[in-house]
């Protein structure tokens, strides 16, 4: 598949993930709708970014710190609903997971 088509799919993918998390932040657990957002968005995140490395470099680290980063994107909408982190932080924490994500696919540091 091209890569630019791959690359909007991804990105279209985490404006949706995030449109999910800003929706469960405002109205909580009442919105089934933005649970499934949230988890369709996260699958589509995981399969089409493996489908841009096409084979994970194993000897390069910074995509595994991406899955951690990815894990903590799918849990967030939890913190916020078992109301063991306020609404605000977890929106701020995730910003700035999906910064990490976005400076370490970009990067490739280690």
């Amino acid at each position: 598949m091209d890569l630019a088509i791959l690359k909007t799919l991804h990105l279209a993918a985490a404006f949706a993930l995030f449109a999910s998390l800003g929706s469960t932040m405002l109205a909580g657990s009442r919105q089934k709708a933005a649970s499934i957002l949230h988890g369709v968005s996260l699958v589509l995140i995981l399969l089409v970014g493996f489908a841009m490395l096409k084979k994970p470099p194993m000897d390069q680290y910074w995509w595994m710190v991406k899955i951690g980063l990815w894990l903590l994107l799918g849990i967030a909408p939890l913190f916020a609903k078992r109301k063991i982190l306020p609404a605000p932080a977890v929106l701020v924490i995730s910003i700035a997971a999906a910064a990490a994500s976005a400076w370490l696919g970009l990067a490739k540091p280690f």
